[in-house]
């Protein structure tokens, strides 16, 4: 199992040294430009108060982070964790100096926080790409504040069969899409693959409650094509 973790490190590793100057792209064309609707309905239901501190895990370019600091009109601060160095050096430049947010290069199966340090825990689209799942929302868990929470947004499963057969067909064309526009198809093979190979919304549920959260749920977007996932630390 380690050799494979290993060897499943590598690939989602590369897959986004390949194309992390064309992320927002990549977001845009598995998602038509709705992931921007998306990432605000997440931060809407997040409801994030003043004063309080995220970490903001698989950060990519910083969008969720950047959405978490307007709402709170930057009176509080966020940590932003990726273990891509470049998309990370992307990240900050979405965001003037100041002190309001630090830039991690890490694995989110090992951050480099104490425990009971965050009010919020986000992930975006990064949560199906990581090695161990149970370690991920292990450390989530820990270096939540009790009373803090846990919010995921990830593609998920389209319980509407038309919906679902529109969906497996444009994504299906995502990967030739990808090579006429950055030149690769590989990264968003890998992508459509992780994508199809997660956990349904309610199995989801079930390794999240292993890690002891309470008052799981989530709430299904674009008919099920991405999801949100809520929790909360005891």
């Amino acid at each position: 199992m380690k050799t494979h973790h290993k060897n499943s490190e590598r690939l989602v590793t590369k897959v986004f040294q390949d194309v992390f100057d064309k992320y927002d792209l990549m977001n845009d064309l598995m998602s038509l430009g709705i992931h921007r609707l998306w990432k605000k309905n997440f931060i809407h239901w997040l409801n994030p108060q003043k004063n309080t501190t995220l970490i903001d895990v698989a950060s990519g370019t910083g969008d969720i982070a950047k959405l978490y600091l307007n709402e709170i009109n930057y009176k509080g601060s966020v940590c932003c964790v990726d273990e891509n160095k470049a998309m990370l050096d992307l990240n900050k430049r979405k965001f003037k100096v100041n002190s309001n947010i630090k830039w991690f290069c890490n694995s989110a199966e090992k951050l480099p926080f104490k425990n009971n340090h965050f009010d919020y825990y986000t992930i975006s689209f990064g949560i199906r790409n990581v090695s161990n799942l149970n370690n991920t929302l292990k450390e989530a868990y820990r270096v939540l504040k009790p009373g803090g929470r846990f919010l995921c947004l990830e593609f998920s499963k389209v319980k509407n069969e038309i919906l679902n057969k529109f969906y497996k067909t444009y994504s299906k064309s995502i990967p030739q899409i990808g090579k006429f526009i950055v030149g690769k198809s590989e990264p968003y093979e890998y992508l459509i693959n992780s994508i199809e190979k997660f956990h349904s919304q309610e199995k989801f549920i079930k390794q999240i409650k292993k890690q002891n959260f309470i008052n799981i749920s989530y709430r299904n977007l674009s008919g099920g094509i991405v999801a949100i996932h809520s929790a909360w630390k005891v």
